[in-house]
């Protein structure tokens, strides 16, 4: 039985504190639904909780860091407790850190992939048993970026970890179809969201932010990124977006039309290669 009527189901949203991630628990809120709003960042978090319960919604709020596993556990475990079922998961938190091919910090690799890839495992690893045993159906959405569809970031562990987060969302997807459970992968490009400043939220075990050369290539291109945010898409057009896909079973959701030449000459450039594999 696939979610589509919201009004009265429950959702869970990471990266819930800010962002895309406040934005869909907003959105959620507006449609009827309670929600578990779960968050790294504490005092974000609290003030996001009384910005919604302001009306008097059913909303709740949990700490969490994604990159363990215990700690998604035991968000889910105060989600169960609060609603009794949750029908909606949004693995939408998220971190970028420089890659880079002349310095390469392995503590930004495993800080990036834990979050943002392996955060969405764990995230279904604690509510997917959960979701099939209630029967009513659910929705599962997985945030990545139009950096899983083109690596026009170059070298980097977010392209590399929402590369591998849009395989598992597809795979998932028909994997979860037969128990009336949807998927969705959201793609967007530049959104007005405070990843640039990830470090923020770092925990010591990755060790500091490595200071950017100044001039370097990488300097610019963290200059750059910053721009492109701060001119970026507001987060509740994208949250609008995941909305619409829940209730209409979409499977990738996409913000910026404009970006479908990169997508295009990517996919071309694969399937000239696989024709010229078979000549």
């Amino acid at each position: 039985m696939r979610v589509r009527e919201l009004v009265g189901k429950a959702a869970f949203v990471t990266g819930a504190a800010s962002g895309i991630g406040l934005a869909m628990a907003t959105a959620f809120v507006r449609e009827g639904m309670k929600v578990m709003l779960a968050d790294i960042e504490a005092g974000a978090l609290d003030q996001a909780i009384d910005a919604l319960r302001a009306d008097g919604t059913d909303v709740h709020g949990v700490v969490c860091d994604v990159a363990d596993p215990a700690s998604v556990d035991r968000a889910a475990e105060a989600a169960f407790r609060a609603f009794g079922k949750v029908h909606v998961l949004c693995n939408n938190a998220g971190v970028a850190a420089g890659g880079g091919i002349d310095q390469i910090s392995i503590e930004n690799w495993r800080w990036v992939i834990d979050v943002n890839l392996m955060g969405v495992v764990h995230g279904i690893k604690s509510f997917l048993p959960h979701i099939r045993g209630h029967g009513e159906g659910g929705h599962i959405v997985n945030t990545a970026s139009m950096g899983g569809m083109n690596a026009g970031l170059g070298f980097s562990p977010y392209s590399a970890s929402k590369f591998a987060v849009v395989s598992v969302s597809e795979g998932l997807a028909w994997q979860l179809a037969p128990d009336g459970i949807g998927v969705s992968v959201l793609c967007p490009s530049y959104v007005r969201t405070r990843i640039g400043e990830s470090g923020r939220n770092r925990p010591e075990r990755y060790g500091p932010t490595r200071a950017l050369a100044p001039g370097s290539a990488a300097s610019a291109m963290v200059a750059e990124i910053a721009r492109q945010l701060d001119a970026g898409l507001d987060p509740a057009a994208v949250a609008a977006r995941v909305v619409a896909a829940i209730r209409e079973q979409r499977l990738y959701v996409f913000t910026h039309p404009g970006m479908r030449a990169e997508v295009e000459d990517r996919f071309a450039a694969i399937l000239t290669a696989i024709d010229a594999f078979q000549a």
